[in-house]
């Protein structure tokens, strides 16, 4: 018989609920329209206005928006001089973004093991994958849980590497009581509807490096620039020069409106977003069948998603078998992330099952809950006796 069909009954919830979801108000639909009926759709002041507001949020002297989280990603990587015979080390537990980027410019991503306890990427794997042609880490603060940056530093340093951190789940996280964002080399955000918070689709990389920073302001806008500092000859005050080749990877002011009023909003959006995970932490902590997420001392996770991690020993049921479970109760779940390198496509670059054990065991037991500022209460305490509905039945069903 149909495992689903056993567990029988109605289903906690009558309409599914989301993994994740944006969080809009009449004030951040206000400040769309406004730039609909001004002068500028895009590269207008509210891009600058937006820039301002983010690094002044997370304390860091420049920033560049930009189309996408994938854009900023390819972005940094462009900025630290990354291309053809060059390696840079990421972790396999992220979107293929991460690594997408190193390919994008020619270089070649090494993938570094995770820490099994935090499931980020681990500075001792990091340590081993360096080589003469390594050039940068790329290190992701996996669901908004902020890397060991000193210790990544330091290999950074030893070696002289740049650090870019890929920070898409993580603008309001701290490290050691700083904000993700003033830290590393560059640091790139994402602004997808489920991220933090949204400009619908965007990214942004901060930086304390102006070097970098004008690379990337030019990088973003075909390597064009009016600058007169950075012309090689003028003809006239019309006059620009193309001086790399750059990418139409600009943000609209329409976006950017939605991103300053977003932004605004994004304490209170962390505040609740840790609230549901005290309380799935709390309802969970007696589930001996499940492990619930980690947190080290060092990080203050803005809590972007929330990943449980099952035991198959403990339970007559694969991954699988409490997915489709979950599913059938109408919670929205989703697995965060299939390791990077199991992709066909990196397969046919000649990246191998068993090259990170930690990641693909990890891979194997995990299931994202759904998490996102306007959860009710009521979702909270669907999504809590889901899960122990699910796991009661396949406890019992062991037995």
């Amino acid at each position: 018989m149909d495992k689903l069909a056993i567990l029988g009954g109605t289903p906690v919830r009558n309409q599914n609920l989301a993994y994740g979801k944006q969080s809009i108000d009449e004030e951040d639909i206000e400040r769309v329209v406004r730039v609909l009926k001004g002068d500028y759709l895009t590269t207008g002041p509210y891009v600058k206005e937006f820039e301002e507001k983010v690094a002044k949020y997370v304390g860091a002297k420049y920033a560049v928006a930009v189309a996408n989280g994938t854009a900023a990603l390819h972005m940094a990587c462009f900025a630290a001089g990354i291309s053809k015979g060059d390696e840079v080390i990421v972790s396999p537990i992220t979107f293929v973004a991460s690594a997408n980027c190193v390919l994008y410019c020619g270089g070649t991503p090494v993938f570094a093991d995770i820490d099994p306890v935090t499931y980020n990427i681990d500075p001792k794997e990091i340590e081993k994958k360096i080589t003469e042609k390594t050039k940068a880490i790329i290190a992701v603060d996996f669901t908004g849980q902020a890397v060991d940056l000193d210790e990544i530093r330091k290999i950074a340093n030893k070696h002289k590497l740049f650090v870019i951190e890929d920070a898409a789940h993580a603008l309001g996280s701290e490290y050691k009581g700083k904000k993700v964002g003033c830290l590393a080399d560059m640091t790139a955000f994402s602004f997808h509807p489920v991220k933090p918070i949204t400009t619908a689709e965007g990214g942004m990389i901060t930086t304390n490096n102006k070097e970098l920073y004008e690379k990337m302001m030019i990088f973003r806008s075909h390597g064009v620039t009016r600058d007169s500092s950075l012309l090689k000859q003028s003809d006239g005050p019309w006059y620009y020069e193309q001086l790399e080749l750059g990418y139409n990877y600009r943000i609209t002011d329409v976006q950017c409106a939605l991103g300053s009023s977003q932004i605004e909003k994004i304490d209170d959006f962390i505040r609740r977003r840790r609230q549901i995970v005290s309380r799935y932490n709390q309802a969970f902590q007696n589930l001996k069948e499940i492990t619930t997420p980690f947190e080290a001392a060092y990080s203050n996770s803005g809590c972007h998603i929330y990943v449980i991690r099952i035991k198959p020993k403990l339970l007559n049921a694969t991954r699988e078998d409490i997915f489709r479970a979950l599913k059938a109760e109408n919670v929205g779940v989703n697995v965060h992330y299939i390791p990077v390198y199991l992709h066909p496509y990196y397969r046919e670059l000649g990246y191998s099952v068993g090259l990170c054990p930690n990641a693909e065991r990890l891979y194997d037991e995990i299931i994202t809950l759904p998490l996102f500022p306007k959860m009710t209460d009521q979702d909270i305490v669907d999504v809590i006796n889901a899960v122990k509905k699910v796991i009661d039945y396949y406890s019992k069903v062991r037995c």
